[in-house]
């Protein structure tokens, strides 16, 4: 019989970090993949190390468009195939769109729309054959437009829209698909997307391995999504209450004060 893992992006910080030891302390074999190597073997190390089997290690930057090949080819090397799929990996920018580096935010797309989809895709049959799961992650941000970030909560929107339309098709073939939202968290998203925490990391924030306890547990008793903290839970009801140009306007200036 064909040895069945759990494939994590985006596994060597973070959330992601987070997931791999979660999803690991639950039994499940793990492949992780990410752009720094040496990162993943030191965690795939410590996951051996505290009892189970050593993680399948990829060293990938899913921006290449021959990433989901890469990653299919050496799962097939190793003969396995997935039982469930995090799309974890994700990056932002902060600043005006229109200033920022276009290639840099085409990238943001590569990474936070066309690999998860890429993988989500590719890796369904083998999904729906193992009756597995899903976990994309997303974001509070994609329910709100973003004006100082707006390619990065765009592709928010795309991973909660996906992800609600993908439950909806693979749920009738027993796959449990699910979307995890968290708000801020202490990670290096924010040195990478250039900006200090604020005063919503202040108070919205919840760790990494909360947030990752959470997604595991949603994912298993099959949620459509999962909100980490009382405060980002009550966010989506908030919206509903606010004209859209008022969300926009008042996001835009809230992202004024971090320039």
């Amino acid at each position: 019989m064909t040895e069945r893992v759990t494939l994590i992006t985006g596994a060597s910080a973070g959330i992601g970090t987070e997931l791999a030891r979660v999803f690991a302390a639950n039994g499940h074999r793990l492949a992780l993949t990410a752009r720094r190597a040496d990162r993943l073997e030191a965690l795939a190390s410590e996951l051996a190390a505290n009892g189970g089997k050593k993680p399948i290690v990829i060293a990938c930057d899913l921006q290449a468009a021959d990433a989901g090949e890469k990653i299919a080819a050496a799962l097939a090397a190793e003969d396995v195939e997935l039982d469930h799929l995090v799309n974890n990996a994700g990056f932002g920018v902060f600043g005006d769109a229109v200033r920022r580096d276009r290639a840099e935010q085409l990238g943001i797309i590569d990474v936070n729309i066309r690999a998860l989809t890429d993988l989500s895709l590719r890796f369904a049959d083998q999904l729906i054959r193992n009756k597995g799961g899903i976990l994309n992650v997303g974001s509070v941000a994609g329910f709100l437009p973003g004006p100082g970030m707006a390619v990065y909560y765009a592709s928010k929107a795309y991973v909660i829209s996906f992800t609600e339309a993908l439950r909806c098709e693979l749920g009738k073939r027993g796959v449990r698909v699910t979307v995890l939202c968290p708000g801020p968290v202490p990670s290096e998203f924010q040195a990478r997307a250039g900006f200090s925490p604020g005063f919503d990391s202040t108070i919205l924030n919840v760790s990494a391995a909360a947030v990752a306890r959470d997604a595991y547990r949603g994912l298993m008793a099959n949620k459509r999504a999962v909100l980490p903290g009382l405060g980002i839970k009550i966010v989506p009801f908030l919206l509903r209450f606010f004209p859209r140009g008022f969300v926009l306007a008042a996001v835009g200036r809230f992202q004024m004060r971090k320039r």
